[in-house]
C-alpha cells in the first residue's frame, strides 16, 4: 500500500501511524535532536515491510561517516534488498537503498552522486536532500553544498518543517562558497522562523569565523547557547566553534576550559566529536600553548574506535592526536595503515592518495619539529585539499600549520607570502594586529630560503 507523507512524496506504507513515525525521526534528523535511528525503528516494528523505512535507516549510517556503522549498515540494506525482491517499494525508496549499498562498498562517489540525483528528481524528499548535503561536505563538494540544497528550496513553503533547516543547510553552503553577506542573510531568515535550528547557528558560526570576527561570533553564540546546546548532536561542533573564537581573542585558558567542559566532557568516542578535539589540541600546539596530558586522554579515544582505513578525513585527525600525544607506535600504525590505503582503487584511496597521506605525513613531521619535512608535505596539497572533505574553517588547520612549520623552518620569504595571501583571500579572517604579530615573527627568523638537506 502506498500513502504519502507530509510533503506529499509516495510512501509505501500501509499504516499512517507508520507514516507519523517517519516524519517525527524526519524532524528529529533534520535538527541533529534526540535520536531519529529510535524513532524509525519504532515505525519498522509496526511495520516490518516499511522500505522507506529501511532506506532511512540506511541513511543514517552513511552519514555517519564511522566505518564501525558498516556492520549494521551491510544488515540494513540486505533487509531492504530482500523487501524489494518481493516486489515492495517506489522507485524513489528503491534508489535509496541502492545509493546506501554503494556507500557500503566504498563507492563513495557513486553514492553521492545517487542522493544528489534523488535530491534533484524528487525536490520533496527532505531526507535525501538532507544526506546527499552530508556526502557532499564529506567529499569536499563545495559547489554541491550550495547549488543542491538552492535546487529545491523553491519547492517549499514557510508551512513546511522542513524549510528553515534547508534554509541552515543553504546557508553554510554559501559561506562554503565565500558567499559570506548572502550566508549570514540566510541564516539569520532560518533563525527567524526556528531559533532552534542548528544548521543555522553553525552556518552562522562559520560565516563569523571566516570573516575574522570571533567578537561577533562568541557573542552570536552565547546569546543562542540554550537553543543549541541542550540535547543536540551539533553541540559539541558548536563549542569547537566558540572556542576557535576564543583563541582569536587570545584567551587560551578559556578555550581549554570549553574544552574540558563541554567538548570532551562526555568522553565521546563519536568521531565528528573526535575530530573537533583533535583539532583543537592542534592548534592551541600551533601556538605553542600547554595542553597538558589532554592529547593522551584523546589518543586513547582514537584508539578505541578503531576507524582506520575507512575514511582519510578521520584518519588525519587520529593522527593528530598519536602525534600530539607523543604516542610513535600509533603513528607508526596510522601512517602505515594510510600507505597501504593509498596503494587501492577505492575512492577512499583516492581520497587518502591525493591528500591524507601527504597530510599526515606532513603532521608527523611537525610533531617531530622536521618543519621542513613539513613544509615539503603540506605545501603540494593546498590547492586542493578541499577534496578530502570538511569545511574551510576545519581545513584552516593545514594552512596554518604550513605557515607555522615555513615559520620556525627559517622559509621567511614561504611563510610571509603564505600570510599575504591568506589576507588578501579572506581580508577580515586574519585581524591586523594578529597579521602584523605574524609577520614580525616570521621576519625574525634567520632567513634560510632553501629547503634544509
Amino acid at each position: 500500500m502506498t500513502l504519502r507523507d507530509e510533503r506529499g512524496v509516495s510512501i509505501s506504507a500501509a499504516r499512517t501511524a507508520t507514516v507519523e513515525h517517519y516524519e517525527r525521526a524526519l524532524g528529529l534528523f533534520h535538527g541533529y535532536y534526540a535520536d531519529p535511528l529510535a524513532a524509525i525503528d519504532r515505525a519498522l516494528a509496526d511495520e516490518p515491510d516499511f522500505l522507506m523505512g529501511h532506506a532511512f535507516r540506511a541513511g543514517l549510517f552513511v552519514v555517519s561517516s564511522e566505518k564501525r556503522a558498516l556492520g549494521a549498515l551491510g544488515e540494513t540494506v540486505s533487509r531492504a534488498k530482500a523487501l524489494i525482491a518481493r516486489g515492495i517499494g517506489t522507485e524513489r525508496e528503491r534508489a535509496h537503498v541502492a545509493a546506501a549499498e554503494a556507500w557500503l562498498g566504498g563507492a563513495f562517489e557513486a553514492a553521492c552522486t545517487a542522493y544528489n540525483r534523488l535530491a534533484l528528481e524528487y525536490p520533496r524528499d527532505a531526507f535525501a536532500v538532507q544526506v546527499a548535503h552530508l556526502c557532499n561536505f564529506y567529499l569536499g563538494r563545495t559547489s554541491w553544498l550550495r547549488d543542491h540544497v538552492a535546487a529545491v528550496l523553491p519547492h517549499y513553503g514557510p508551512a513546511d518543517f522542513s524549510t528553515s533547516y534547508l534554509l541552515g543547510m543553504h546557508a553554510f553552503g554559501l559561506e562554503e562558497n565565500h558567499q559570506f553577506e548572502r550566508a549570514e542573510q540566510v541564516a539569520l531568515r532560518a533563525l527567524d522562523s526556528n531559533r532552534r535550528d542548528p544548521w543555522a547557528v553553525h552556518a552562522l558560526a562559520h560565516v563569523h569565523e571566516m570573516r575574522g570576527e570571533p567578537v561577533l561570533n562568541i557573542q552570536s553564540l552565547r546569546a543562542r547557547v540554550d537553543d543549541w546546546a541542550s540535547e543536540n548532536l551539533f553541540a559539541i561542533h558548536n563549542w569547537w566553534h566558540l572556542a576557535l573564537s576564543t583563541l582569536e581573542i587570545g584567551d587560551p585558558d578559556a578555550v581549554l576550559d570549553i574544552y574540558d567542559r563541554q567538548i570532551r566532557a562526555s568522553k565521546s568516542e563519536v568521531n565528528l566529536d573526535l575530530v573537533d578535539a583533535s583539532a583543537l589540541l592542534w592548534r592551541l600546539e600551533l601556538r605553542s600553548i600547554d595542553v597538558g596530558d589532554r592529547f593522551v586522554e584523546l589518543a586513547h579515544a582514537w584508539r578505541r574506535v578503531e576507524e582506520e582505513e575507512f575514511y582519510a578525513f578521520n584518519d588525519v585527525h587520529a593522527l593528530m592526536a598519536y602525534a600530539g600525544a607523543g604516542s610513535e607506535a600509533d603513528v607508526a600504525r596510522v601512517l602505515a595503515s594510510t600507505t597501504r590505503t593509498a596503494r587501492g582503487s577505492s575512492d577512499n584511496a583516492v581520497i587518502t592518495r591525493e591528500v591524507g597521506l601527504p597530510a599526515c605525513r606532513g603532521l608527523v613531521a611537525f610533531a617531530r619539529g622536521e618543519y621542513a619535512a613539513t613544509v615539503d608535505a603540506l605545501f603540494p596539497i593546498r590547492p586542493y585539499a578541499h577534496r578530502f572533505g570538511g569545511s574551510n574553517a576545519q581545513r584552516d588547520l593545514l594552512d596554518w600549520t604550513l605557515i607555522e612549520a615555513a615559520t620556525r623552518a627559517g622559509q621567511r620569504s614561504l611563510a610571509e607570502a603564505l600570510i599575504n595571501a591568506r589576507a588578501a583571500e579572506r581580508p577580515r579572517a586574519i585581524s591586523p594586529v594578529r597579521m602584523r604579530l605574524e609577520l614580525e615573527r616570521a621576519a625574525s627568523v634567520p632567513r634560510r630560503d632553501t629547503r634544509a638537506a
